[in-house]
């Protein structure tokens, strides 16, 4: 009964307020910019390529996560950590939900220098008219390829470059980022596998001496996994694995 009383008051007080809201809220207007993407009232042609690049925006928005994604370290940390679940032996725990949004929040920390290195040499200029679009995307492409250079092997690095057959002296500076974001990409995924391996190495011996210990008692209808969780969950927990772990994640990119 109690919990129905506290429906009915939640439902009751969210009718009120929602509906107080309308009513004080009615005569205020709210402007709203008219937004164009359509060709056919164009009169002009620059019209005409401004309604073309704004359509071309909005589509490169909805592309814009996977972009941003693939080029920070969100691989390396969200890989570590789906190894680190499964090394452990727990299915669920922590949820995909607290994975990400710790990979999130770890991406955001480590990508900060980048970040606003990008916002001082390219948005805000870009924003205040002091340089064109064109310089904005060359002066704001610049750190986020200086920090996936620093990140990529450079054999990974060559097969692409060899692949696209890129013309002329190739350096850190004018290196095209259509050859830089692969090889950066098939690197963190090296180097991430490199780390899961390594946490898999402690965890491993513990299930292999349950396993060994079960089978010496006799015990072979008991699954190892059981047993061996436990101490998997206690050693993490005794030697401060997620400090150490996101430790690792930090330092592996400076």
């Amino acid at each position: 009964m109690k919990k129905r009383y506290a429906v009915v008051t939640l439902l009751v007080m969210a009718f009120i307020v929602f509906f107080g809201y309308n009513v004080q809220a009615a005569p205020a207007t709210l402007p709203l910019p008219k937004v164009n993407i359509s060709v056919d009232g164009a009169n002009t042609p620059k019209e005409y390529v401004d309604n073309i690049k704004l359509l071309i925006i909005l589509t490169v928005l909805t592309l814009l996560p996977s972009i941003i994604i693939m080029t920070t370290s969100f691989i390396r940390t969200i890989i570590v950590f789906s190894f680190l679940r499964s090394a452990i032996g727990t299915q669920q725990s922590p949820p995909n939900q607290v994975m990400i949004g710790l990979a999130i929040f770890l991406t955001i920390f480590i990508m900060a220098p980048t970040f606003n290195a990008v916002n001082t040499n390219a948005i805000k200029p870009y924003l205040e008219n002091k340089i064109t679009q064109e310089q904005a995307i060359a002066e704001g492409s610049k750190p986020l390829r200086e920090f996936m250079l620093k990140q990529t092997r450079q054999n990974d690095l060559k097969l692409f470059v060899d692949v696209a057959k890129v013309k002329g002296e190739i350096n850190k500076e004018n290196v095209p980022l259509y050859v830089v974001i692969p090889a950066f990409i098939i690197s963190e995924l090296k180097t991430a596998f490199t780390i899961g391996f390594l946490l898999f190495i402690p965890f491993l011996i513990i299930d292999l001496v349950v396993a060994s210990v079960l089978l010496s008692m006799g015990m072979m209808m008991l699954p190892p996994v059981m047993v061996s969780l436990p101490f998997k969950l206690l050693l993490f927990v005794m030697v401060d694995g997620w400090h150490l772990l996101v430790k690792s994640i930090i330092t592996s990119f400076s």
